[in-house]
């Protein structure tokens, strides 16, 4: 007879109520995406990451970014366990406006999302916080720290950005994991805190 999986065996998750939530991590075109779920993911991270070219120039704005050579043309998808009954499945989106439809399919289901924001092309954010709320996902802005992005407080950032007084807003560099699972114990406050009593231990066949 097959004795019973490890718990021990990389990708298990154990046989426990849990709640299980599908985010989306978003923002713009050269935000830090891959780079946020690669940081956090605890198991082997998917990437759709391919080498830009000359076809993509007239689309994909470059301006802040010259290094950026390489752009998600899918999804990114990692996982992450912050509690032993509260297990993230994230998932990243491309950032560019032609990826609409595919941004559309990916935030289907989502429960809530992280929105990550540059200071140095704040405006640039607008279009993806509205397709947010255009979901009614409840999301957290996220803006990450790049060493030459000019810095601000957050009451500026506010400002800038619009924010509703009741959306979360942290700084952090998607390099670093201790501020990036800060911002997403934020986002699953922010998420449970919406969800009713019932809704918080989600069936097996989440996300």
């Amino acid at each position: 007879m097959d004795s019973a999986p490890s718990t021990d065996r990389i990708g298990y998750l154990p046989d426990r109520d849990q709640t299980l939530m599908k985010i989306v991590v978003t923002g713009p075109f050269a935000v830090g995406k891959t780079t946020f779920i690669r940081t956090l993911s605890e198991i082997p991270t998917l990437h759709t990451e391919e080498v830009m070219t000359q076809a993509s120039a007239p689309h994909d704005d470059l301006v802040g970014v010259p290094g950026k050579t390489t752009t998600t043309v899918a999804t990114d998808f990692g996982r992450l366990t912050l509690a032993d009954d509260l297990v993230l499945y994230l998932f990243g989106t491309p950032g560019q406006h032609r990826f609409l439809p595919l941004w559309q399919d990916i935030a289907r289901g989502a429960l809530g999302a992280l929105v990550l924001a540059d200071t140095r092309r704040l405006d640039h954010s607008f279009e993806v916080m509205d397709l947010v709320e255009e979901q009614g996902l409840p999301y957290v802005v996220a803006v990450n720290t790049f060493p030459e992005s000019p810095h601000h407080p957050d009451e500026v950032l506010r400002k800038h950005l619009d924010l509703h007084p009741g959306t979360p807003l942290l700084q952090l560099d998607a390099r670093e994991r201790s501020g990036c699972a800060r911002a997403l114990v934020a986002l699953s406050e922010h998420v449970l805190a919406r969800l009713p009593e019932d809704d918080r231990t989600a069936p097996e066949d989440r996300p």
